[in-house]
């Protein structure tokens, strides 16, 4: 039985850090549903590549996911500005369900103020964000604490997707 992971993104994600993880996902059978401020709009990434938003943040509850996909880029940050993205993420932090987040991704897992003490990694720019926050950062290409999985850039894509895969399928 497939998953639905929500993936929170707007204008600016970093293109391959959604198109890849998204066509392995759906390769093993899950559903991605992308979610930003307006369902049926559709949104840019840096290189061009176009997502369909399927819901609203105002409609989004994390009970209907099975997981989280955030990908990095100018994205995080953007989404960043409205707290409920932050809330959406905290909720499946809070009940261990599987979290995905990559490059930049980590930023919006600080706002859930929920990673004191969880190994992770991100883009080398926001390492002291997540240290700040109380994470344990690690220079590694994957880290996988608890039910988050994370990594620094699209170079480390095929070990996010590999440990990301793992997760849904535990």
């Amino acid at each position: 039985m497939g998953k639905k992971i929500a993936v929170i993104v707007t204008d600016l994600f970093e293109d391959v850090e959604l198109t890849s993880p998204q066509e392995a996902f759906e390769a093993a059978g899950h559903e991605v549903v992308p979610i930003e401020w307006e369902a049926g709009k559709e949104v840019t990434g840096k290189h061009g590549a176009k997502v369909a938003i399927a819901r609203p943040i105002g409609e989004a509850n994390a009970a209907d996911f099975d997981a989280l996909l955030i990908p990095g880029g100018f994205s995080p940050d953007l989404l960043r500005a409205d707290d409920r993205f932050g809330q959406f993420a905290k909720a499946f932090v809070q009940e261990e369900k599987p979290v995905f987040a990559i490059c930049h991704g980590p930023q919006v897992l600080i706002d859930t103020e929920l990673l004191k003490g969880i190994d992770i990694t991100g883009y080398r720019s926001i390492r002291n964000d997540l240290k700040n926050a109380g994470a344990n950062y690690k220079d590694e290409e994957v880290v996988v604490s608890r039910s988050i999985v994370t990594s620094r850039t699209p170079d480390d894509l095929p070990a996010f997707n590999r440990e990301s895969l793992n997760l849904l399928g535990r």
